[in-house]
């Protein structure tokens, strides 16, 4: 069955975490043993014992998870979109529903019985260089499944948007691999994002077979397509990575990015500022590409945008702004 009249911008999927936001210093992610600036999967004791250590700090809740952020910056764009996302039916799941309904993005995912776990959270640790360290707990975001895709929802949107933390867990995996096939049949463009560059190195060869069947676009880092490529050159990775996939956009901080475009290169210069917390630069930089992509403008418009939303997101704590962008976005775009 083919797609008609797609009334929604982007249908997305990722893991539903609350974040946990707090602001440490480096010897902090030294005595916990923590890779900097990468995502560590954790049970419930151990990310226990690092909110133990915090419980003297201030902490900031948010509804987050990657792809999530990337739906909400659609949003503030101006854009709409759904999101599948499994929370528990306890008080950070029903936060966590209410917030992004406030956002403005379709969340109808029922929620699992609180007797099956919790509702994933992450504890985002940001030092005083702006980067970020992550120490998620799954909880029962790690049962979204096959069924958990709604078709109908789907075929009304423009793109699919899945995140590689999905790859985590098997059961996140098929529901995925499910929503691409069936935009693939449906005709709709799927977009995919590394996410972080552990998954990278876990899964490299599964996201080589990803890109190469069902990507349109793929999202990723400077960090993450050097361990992809192995190659240390962005414009080589650019190269290889265009011979895999149509359409590439990677970040490289305050370089901007470089976009691939059916092999051919083009940089566009991004936004310097300052950084003080960069955790969801990337997911902000996906939502105005998206964004864009899905209202009529071209890549290198598309791209500043995004470029502008991932540099407004490092000035501030946290993974998302707040409010509405759209009165921005004519004002960058034609700048």
């Amino acid at each position: 069955m083919t797609q008609t009249n797609p009334t929604l911008d982007v249908f997305g999927i990722g893991n539903a975490l609350v974040d946990i936001l707090a602001f440490v210093e480096d010897k902090f992610i030294v005595s916990h043993g923590l890779q900097r600036g990468m995502m560590t999967l954790m049970d419930s004791e151990q990310q226990g014992t690092i909110l133990g250590s915090l419980e003297n700090l201030s902490l900031q809740l948010k509804s987050g998870g990657s792809a999530a952020n990337t739906m909400i910056a659609i949003a503030q764009s101006g854009g709409n979109g759904y999101y599948a996302g499994k929370v528990s039916a306890d008080p950070n799941g029903e936060f966590y529903r209410q917030d992004m309904l406030k956002e403005g993005i379709l969340f109808e995912v029922p929620p699992l019985p609180e007797s099956h776990g919790v509702t994933g959270t992450c504890v985002v640790l940001t030092t005083p260089d702006g980067e970020r360290t992550l120490c998620t707990h799954l909880g029962v975001s790690s049962d979204l499944a096959e069924t958990d895709i709604d078709l109908d929802r789907l075929r009304q949107s423009q793109y699919c948007y899945t995140e590689g933390y999905l790859w985590s867990t098997p059961t996140p995996r098929k529901a995925c691999l499910t929503a691409m096939q069936a935009a693939k049949s449906y005709g709709i463009k799927i977009a995919f994002t590394f996410s972080d560059a552990f998954l990278v190195k876990l899964f490299a060869d599964d996201f080589h077979q990803l890109i190469t069947d069902y990507c349109d676009v793929l999202f990723c880092n400077a960090d993450e397509v050097r361990y992809f490529c192995d190659k240390q050159d962005l414009t080589e990775c650019a190269k290889e990575l265009g011979k895999l996939v149509n359409t590439v956009f990677m970040t490289d901080s305050a370089n901007g990015c470089l976009v691939v475009d059916n092999q051919e290169i083009i940089s566009v210069p991004g936004f310097p500022v300052k950084p003080l917390d960069t955790v969801g630069a990337g997911d902000a930089f996906a939502g105005g590409v998206l964004f864009g992509l899905t209202h009529g403008y071209n890549l290198h418009q598309s791209a500043r945008w995004g470029n502008y939303l991932g540099s407004e997101i490092v000035q501030i704590p946290g993974a998302r702004l707040d409010g509405s962008q759209v009165k921005k976005f004519e004002e960058i775009i034609n700048s």
